[in-house]
Parts: structure tokens; sequence; C-alpha cells
């Protein structure tokens, strides 16, 4: 599977993409961005429906997968242990799981064992840019 890796975003405060510490990268929460290069925006079940909610969390994938291709490269990734998706949803939304199967399905997809992973996903009101998804990710690194 080929991905088109993009440049990871500058981050839009005082953090970082990701961090190491011992045998662990922590990728910070990303976002998606359409083909031309811009934020994607809106709240699922207003703005969004389930299957735009899906490619925007595919989408985040690549965010996170490219932060991986530029800060670690792939052949030091060990396994991914852990995703946290963050929804932007309205308060009648149930199915955030059904989004975040977006960013699972591409790790999987792309990584194979190595992408399977431990998941949580989360319904929020808001996000910061009005963005549909956000994911972070902890990955452990071979030593």
């Amino acid at each position: 599977m080929d991905i088109n890796f993009i440049d990871p975003p500058t981050p839009i405060g005082n953090f970082v993409n990701i961090r190491m510490s011992g045998n662990f990268a922590y990728i910070s929460g990303q976002g998606a961005f359409d083909d031309s290069g811009n934020l994607i925006t809106g709240k699922i079940g207003k703005d969004l429906n389930i299957d735009e909610g899906y490619d925007a969390a595919r989408r985040v994938g690549i965010s996170i997968l490219s932060v991986i291709n530029k800060e670690i490269g792939f052949d030091k990734v060990n396994k991914f242990v852990k995703i946290l998706g963050l929804v932007n949803c309205t308060v009648d939304f149930y199915q955030q799981p059904k989004i975040i199967n977006g960013c699972s399905d591409l790790l999987v997809e792309y990584l194979g064992e190595k992408g399977k992973h431990a998941r949580s996903a989360l319904g929020v009101y808001v996000l910061p840019n009005n963005i549909p998804v956000e994911i972070e990710a902890i990955i452990e690194i071979k030593t």
C-alpha cells in the first residue's frame, strides 16, 4: 500500500509533534488535511456524515504516519501500542468507534501486525479549529 505522506504541520501551541521517552514515541494529537493541504473542519452528525468522518480519521492516520516517516523512520517502529481518538460530534451521535476505525484500518493496512493497537474513541463537543477528528498515538520503538 502506498501512502502520500504530507509535511507534518507545525504545532499550534508550545508543544512538539513527537516526544521520545525510553522505548516509546508519543505523537501529539493530529488533524486531517484534504488533498489540497487544507485542514478538514466540521462536526460529525451535523456537517459531516459517518463516511466523511471515517475518511477524516483515515487522513489523520496519514498525518500520524507522516510524523513517523519524518521523525523516526518505519524501520525503528516495533509496534503501535495505543491510539486515542477524539471525535467532534453532536450530542446525539454515538458511533465514535466507526469514525476512528478510519485510522485503525489504515494503520493495520499499512503496517500489518505492527499497526494493531489498543484504542479509545471518545466523542467531544468541540476540537481546536473545529476539526472533526483528533488522534494521538503511542508507539514502541525498537532498541
